[in-house]
């Protein structure tokens, strides 16, 4: 049968290893390495889908199973024709499986072989998600790319704890695969789960790829744990993941962490902290993050950042979005939002060039010197 989603790759950095590729979808070619905005609700805050396609330039979007499921609802969404047209959007949709979100409850939820009773966090009712309602879910939602439920371990957590956790997400995994029907149109991704045990991460990688599924990802980290932690254990389990299928780093959306999944043989990244920050008047640029909102930018009439090509730096000053900021105009988080996801995807582009030059290491020496000013 014909797979929804396929990976070619195009080059390997000869410097780094890190991987040029195309995933091939329903909803058109994705370019990696690729950084992916987050549309948790079916909707990149703040933005409209012509500001993400034509000023961000965002070749797919992320949105969440956990909130959608709770509102709209699923069946919905399904009756408007599928998240594509919900939303208005026409190139590729990833879900998640709610699997972070639910973990992110705490208190509110209970985890057993059968999947994890919840209340919810908008009224307190009580739901279950288990590997088959989350496959009928994500099948309802229509995104090109489907995770398979699983379970992310909070940071620390006993090497026990993180064993059975982990052997359970792989038996949900198995149980995603066999309640996924739309296969032709939908990829599901395995999550390599494990902690950080590298004998962990081993065996959840071996169990998965015998699963022969579309493409993987790494989950459990970018959850608190220092940099230091969150690098080796990235460097490890990377390797590990089939060459000829799309590699998912969840979570990540910092520069830093960004081109380091690159050089670690990682295609796709995603994070909410572009448009979080935004919300908090922070702008990423080439020389490091700025707070519009300090006083030290009232009188600067340049741009946010002088190597951006996004339509806030084209056209607005860091005094003008400080005011907007100070002001509580909605246009001031807007703007933030279409430069910190246009640097974002810009940079990734960059590392895309690099890659194809077989240059990705010295690049990063130079970009990190610039942005943290060494």
């Amino acid at each position: 049968m014909k797979q929804a989603i396929t990976y070619e790759l195009l080059h390997e950095c000869k410097q780094t290893g890190a991987r040029r590729g195309v995933i091939h979808t329903p909803h058109g070619d994705i370019q990696t390495p690729i950084f992916m905005p987050v549309g948790t609700q079916a909707t990149v805050k703040s933005l409209t889908p012509e500001e993400l396609k034509e000023e961000v330039e965002a070749q797919i979007i992320l949105s969440n199973t956990y909130h959608l499921y709770l509102r709209p609802g699923s069946k919905i969404v399904k009756e408007a024709g599928g998240l594509h047209n919900f939303m208005r959007w026409d190139r590729p949709i990833l879900t998640d499986s709610g699997g972070f979100q639910v973990f992110s409850l705490g208190d509110l939820r209970t985890i057993s072989e059968e999947g994890v009773t919840f209340k919810s966090h908008l009224d307190g009712s009580k739901h279950i998600f288990t590997p088959e309602s989350v496959m009928e879910t994500e099948e309802d939602l229509g995104a090109d790319i489907i995770m398979a439920f699983d379970e992310c371990c909070p940071y620390p957590s006993t090497y026990e704890y993180t064993k059975n956790s982990m052997e359970r997400t792989t038996r949900w995994a198995k149980r995603c695969k066999e309640a996924h029907t739309t296969t032709d149109k939908q990829g599901l991704f395995g999550i390599i789960q494990g902690g950080f045990y590298k004998d962990l991460r081993e065996q959840s990688a071996k169990e998965l790829i015998k699963l022969d599924l579309p493409g993987y990802a790494i989950g459990g980290i970018s959850v608190g744990e220092p940099k230091e932690e969150f690098l080796d254990i990235l460097r490890y389990t990377a390797p590990l993941m089939p060459k000829d299928k799309p590699r998912y780093l969840m979570g990540v959306g910092t520069p830093d962490y960004l081109i380091e999944a690159a050089k670690a043989g990682i295609d796709m990244c995603d994070c909410v902290l572009p448009t979080r920050i935004a919300r908090n008047s922070t702008a990423m640029t080439s020389k490091g993050k700025v707070v519009v909102r300090n006083a030290t930018y009232e009188k600067d009439w340049g741009p946010l950042d002088d190597e951006c090509d996004c339509y806030a730096c084209k056209n607005y000053t860091r005094g003008y979005i400080r005011h907007l900021v100070k002001a509580n105009e909605i246009l001031g988080i807007r703007l933030l939002s279409i430069h910190n996801l246009r640097f974002l995807t810009k940079l990734m582009e960059r590392v895309r060039i690099e890659i194809e030059n077989d240059n990705l290491g010295t690049f990063a020496e130079e970009f990190y010197r610039k942005y943290y000013g060494e």
